[in-house]
């Protein structure tokens, strides 16, 4: 199961320096617009394997999935579920909401945020920990729904920065402590499949026109378990760009073709 994690286009309280959290009402401004416009572009054929829509319950989410949402319908000719998700919502700040960031610079809070984020917790708000709970949580669990039948579904989930670098840092099985290194910028992809022995992170912070590889070949039900767990591990070496099945362990049916 893959799913594409895509933050929020640029909003007004991006370029106003100010830490939106969930005030209500944030909407994108006009390069915000223009970005959730171009996500279609940007996402190519996969449009077409698009399952399902999930989302953060604030507007400037639901502006960014709105052309894309359109656009699948309009492509092809199947309406797609728009799921809001509570857990995919922006981190409670608390009382460090609505306030300009450059302010909140000279909090104590402010360097455990960077250099130890598990221990940081909002004032009247929630801590990061917390947020990484519950979004890996609801990412895992929207996975297994939307992957469809046979879990080779492809399903996007729109939420904020920090909610999926967690989730980004779950999925390389790095500690919380680590994800201030990674970067998610507005209207940026990163996508994350999920297998049946880890997940597998394809790309992150993507501002460009994605490709979405295919999940590996199932196995027979009479394949010997060591195989059936093998067809999802990792290539020695790395992948090699070749989508077929020839790199794969063999089944009883099937010798493998040779590495060279």
């Amino acid at each position: 199961m893959t799913v594409i994690l895509v933050r929020h286009g640029r909003s007004v309280a991006n370029t106003s320096g100010v830490l939106a959290g969930r005030t209500p009402g944030v909407a994108l401004d006009d390069k915000g617009r223009s970005q959730a416009a171009e996500l279609v572009n940007r996402l190519g054929s996969c449009v077409e394997q698009i399952t399902a829509v999930a989302r953060s319950p604030l507007q400037r989410c639901g502006e960014t999935v709105a052309p894309l949402l359109a656009a699948i319908t309009e492509q092809t000719g199947r309406q797609v579920p728009e799921v809001v998700v509570d857990d995919l919502a922006e981190v409670d700040y608390g009382s460090w909401t609505n306030r300009p960031i450059k302010d909140l610079l000279a909090e104590p809070l402010w360097k455990v945020v960077q250099q130890h984020p598990s221990a940081a917790v909002f004032p009247d708000g929630e801590g990061l920990s917390q947020v990484q709970a519950r979004a890996v949580a609801a990412i895992r669990r929207l996975d297994r729904e939307l992957g469809g039948p046979d879990g080779s579904g492809v399903w996007v989930a729109c939420s904020h920065g920090d909610v999926i670098k967690s989730v980004i840092s779950d999925a390389m099985g790095a500690h919380l402590d680590t994800f201030q290194r990674i970067v998610i910028e507005p209207a940026s992809i990163s996508i994350v499949r999920y297998g049946a022995t880890r997940p597998y992170v394809q790309t992150v912070n993507n501002a460009a026109v994605i490709s979405i590889p295919s999940p590996p070949p199932k196995k027979s039900h009479d394949a010997a378990s060591h195989e059936a767990a093998a067809e999802d591990d990792a290539t020695i070496g790395g992948e090699t760009g070749v989508d077929d099945n020839t790199l794969r362990p063999a089944t009883s049916a099937q010798a493998p073709a040779g590495r060279g």
